[in-house]
């Protein structure tokens, strides 16, 4: 049984869920990173993360610790880069990669507040050439030290933090696009889980 106390934290959970807002995990070979990855997309109100597997087998989550966070977010899977483009497209997301490249600009010059989802790639590989030609633009976080890459789930949370600040200053929270009756419908999942 739920509490009032439970269904109500819920409730305040719901009305941040950024529905036009998703993140795609590529090829990540590490469970642990995407536990942590899961982590910081619940902690900014993502209410669905896809991972895109073509390589790599689809990672195993338990359901302890930072992996938790996989209760609250909804997981898609795909093997291939059309059935993962369609579904981001078909809700009018600008898809970004993670790649360091001569057109790609710096995650503070994006605006965060579009329909967005963003592809974060293999720890070793980086994402790959099947992503790098479905994405709309590349980012990059900037960075000053001799090393030019962070671990992944890092890498995440820098920029899903980012995206959270724009979207605070912007007025996306609580999300005033949500319906009481999605937000109802999301509860009544949530209270089955």
């Amino acid at each position: 049984m739920v509490t009032e106390r439970r269904k109500a934290r819920m409730e305040e959970v719901l009305a941040n869920r950024q529905t036009d807002l998703t993140l795609v995990c590529e090829n990540i070979h590490d469970r642990h990173n995407v536990s942590a990855i899961f982590r910081s997309c619940d902690a900014v109100g993502i209410p669905e993360v896809h991972l895109f597997y073509h390589i790599e087998k689809f990672p195993k989550i338990g359901n302890k610790s930072s992996s938790s966070a996989k209760k609250w977010i909804d997981i898609h899977q795909h093997c291939d880069p059309d059935s993962l483009k369609n579904a981001l497209k078909n809700k009018g997301l600008k898809i970004y990669t993670t790649h360091l490249s001569e057109e790609a600009v710096s995650i503070y010059d994006v605006d965060w507040t579009r329909p967005s989802a963003i592809i974060l790639g293999n720890e070793h590989r980086g994402v790959s050439p099947l992503a790098l030609e479905i994405a709309d633009q590349n980012v990059y976080i900037p960075m000053f030290g001799m090393i030019q890459s962070l671990n992944v789930s890092v890498a995440a949370a820098v920029i899903l933090y980012e995206i959270g600040r724009q979207r605070i200053l912007k007025g996306c929270y609580p999300n005033p696009r949500l319906t009481p009756d999605i937000r109802e419908d999301w509860l009544n999942d949530w209270l089955e889980r």
